[in-house]
């Protein structure tokens, strides 16, 4: 039995329960879940959160669930919200990414499962946790593309998953980059790619969040430097807060999953997610 809160996604196959969602005058998410349904039953939620209304939603739902006696309840959350927020780099900020874990926690899943979550600190932080990988997408935006191609890690982070990914691929060649970040600025700086000369390899770079896009359209600038072909972009979670206009010609095609929206643009290939 599937619940799913966002009436836009649906990734699982399987019956689904009928409700009603709704928000109260004072800005209180409701839920009322239609009683038509073998309780006795799994039941996955699945929900995209995009706002702290949205893990209202998903909080009140699975409390309406278990109240309904529910006798195993999952979750499917795609897009881990503040997993980026996942250390203390300057006093006075919280470890947002814990935040969102011990609410989720306290929901008592009996599974959750989250695409691709930016580090191991997610897993970690989740109980009952099961990783889905990013390596099922990336194979098939490598069919999309119809060539050979090298596989690019934008950063430090980001290596240990795509030196994964390349194994899982057959032994793709893996280039490495690395950035620099002003930690009270946020500002990018210093895009160095680890390779002497491309000599016109088509590239594809792997990373799970495009927010602003500004560290693709830096690390593609200093690959262009290095000769590369034709650049591809493909990241698990597209959030793409500045719009497309950013990356101007820099990339031949971008993909990304629906993880966090659906998105209509002709230079933007979305392969849906499902289970």
């Amino acid at each position: 039995m599937i619940l799913n809160l966002d009436n836009t996604f649906s990734p699982l196959a399987g019956k689904e329960i009928s409700f009603k969602a709704f928000t109260f005058y004072g800005g209180e998410p409701h839920i009322k879940i239609e009683p038509d349904f073998d309780v006795n039953q799994t039941v996955t939620i699945t929900q995209r959160i995009k706002s702290f209304n949205d893990l209202g939603l998903l909080s009140v739902a699975a409390d309406a669930l278990q109240r309904m006696g529910v006798s195993r309840l999952n979750l499917f959350i795609p897009y881990f919200p503040a997993a980026r927020q996942d250390r203390l780099m300057v006093a006075g900020e919280p470890l947002t990414v814990k935040v969102y874990a011990d609410i989720i926690n306290n929901m008592h899943f009996d599974k959750v499962m989250v695409f691709d979550p930016h580090s191991d600190v997610t897993p970690a932080l989740l109980n009952n946790c099961e990783v889905i990988s990013n390596h099922a997408y990336i194979k098939e935006v490598i069919n999309r593309i119809g060539n050979d191609v090298k596989l690019i890690s934008p950063d430090g982070g980001a290596l240990k998953k795509v030196y994964k990914l390349s194994e899982y691929l057959g032994g793709v060649e893996v280039v490495e980059c690395s950035k620099s970040r002003d930690v009270k600025t946020g500002k990018l700086s210093g895009f160095k790619v680890y390779h002497d000369d491309l000599t016109g390899a088509d590239c594809l770079i792997v990373d799970d969040i495009c927010d602003g896009g500004g560290t693709f359209t830096g690390l593609a600038q200093a690959l262009k430097e290095k000769n590369a072909g034709r650049l591809y972009l493909a990241v698990s979670h597209g959030i793409f807060s500045k719009g497309f206009e950013v990356f101007g010609d820099a990339f031949t095609k971008i993909f990304t999953t629906d993880s966090f929206t659906d998105i209509d643009n002709p230079n933007v290939e979305q392969i849906k997610l499902a289970l």
